[in-house]
């Protein structure tokens, strides 16, 4: 009996210092989301900022059409995204790549799938002048703003100090003051790294896997992911259902041949709830894209059991969504240039 016991003791001891190594390791590739908006460098925010950030987001009047808002593609009631295979925007034009969540977006190197928006302000000016997004331009959008007295009064608020506050860039310094709100921590993930919660065994095991296999190289630190821009399919490129030849992804931006079907890398945050994956958009099923990156990235044909146990450990990334109440918008007037739903020929 007394064998018998100390050999369960040191069974016992073994799993505890086996998960105590998975957790160490686990501290030092990824970090929590933090439970509050972190700063923006260039762009002080204010509670009037970020109050005038949201009724824009919210705002469709910035599209010429009136229909198209950035919640349009970026749903907060849908986990950031549209749930579409790409954006549909003006006039029911289909864009180019599947739209990223606005989730997390703030913890970014870059924005945009091939990161040529340097942060969320650029990337607040890029869908609102797309012709196949909202179709409008900055020259419209301060004329709409300036007409309607309650947004004249807020950007003044907003900007302190500035002799003419309603400009596009402070358009979009208001909407990015937003967006770095959207932020979902305390997921079971975030509690595990703080000591706070016990995995699963098939979380550990999906946790255990994704370290060991790799794909922390490319999706590590606070979002898992958006750090780096790496080719889609390292070890072996994806067909053309899932990589379509005429996006070739970063080298749209460099012109530098070693770009080309580079991508930077999503993040995992929240991953369950924004399909369809990648940024073609072609693929619905999480265990499906798993498989997918395990053969493109690193050259390994996942069991089914190993791509369930990482889908598992995905599922634990899913944080606390946003809650946030829909404004109320003020009112147009007749100075507010009328909507315009033509779509120019091609």
């Amino acid at each position: 009996m007394k064998l018998l016991c100390a050999t369960l003791l040191l069974a016992s001891t073994a799993v505890l210092a086996d998960d105590a190594a998975t957790l160490k390791k686990a501290q030092r590739l990824f970090k929590p989301v933090p439970a509050s908006a972190p700063a923006l460098k260039t762009n002080p925010t204010n509670p009037d900022k970020v109050e005038l950030g949201k009724m824009l987001f919210f705002d469709p009047r910035l599209s010429s059409s009136w229909l198209i808002s950035c919640n349009t593609c970026h749903n907060l009631g849908l986990g950031g995204v549209d749930l579409l295979e790409t954006a549909v925007g003006h006039g029911w034009q289909k864009g180019p790549r599947n739209s990223p969540t606005v989730l997390n977006a703030v913890f970014n190197m870059a924005q945009f799938w091939d990161g040529r928006a340097k942060d969320l302000r650029e990337q607040a000016m890029g869908p609102v002048q797309a012709a196949v997004e909202m179709a409008s331009n900055p020259a419209r959008t301060v004329k709409t703003l300036k007409s309607i007295p309650d947004y004249a009064n807020r950007f003044r608020k907003s900007f302190p100090g500035e002799s003419d506050a309603v400009t596009f860039e402070n358009m979009a310094r208001a909407i990015e003051s937003f967006e770095a709100t959207l932020i979902t921590p305390n997921s079971k993930f975030d509690a595990y790294l703080a000591g706070k919660a016990v995995l699963t065994d098939i979380e550990k095991e999906g946790l255990e896997t994704f370290m060991e296999k790799g794909c922390s190289n490319c999706h590590a630190g606070v979002n898992l992911g958006g750090q780096g821009y790496y080719p889609f399919g390292v070890v072996q490129k994806p067909g053309a259902e899932v990589l379509p030849v005429n996006d070739k992804g970063r080298f749209d931006v460099t012109r530098t041949a070693t770009d080309e079907y580079a991508f930077k890398s999503p993040s995992l945050r929240n991953i369950e709830l924004t399909p369809p994956y990648f940024h073609s958009g072609k693929v619905w099923d999480l265990r499906q894209a798993v498989g997918i990156m395990g053969s493109a990235q690193l050259g390994a044909l996942l069991t089914d059991t190993e791509a369930g146990q990482i889908v598992a450990f995905l599922r634990i990334l899913t944080g606390d969504q946003p809650r946030v109440t829909y404004p109320v918008l003020p009112a147009h007037t007749p100075e507010t240039p009328l909507p315009d739903v033509r779509v120019p020929p091609r």
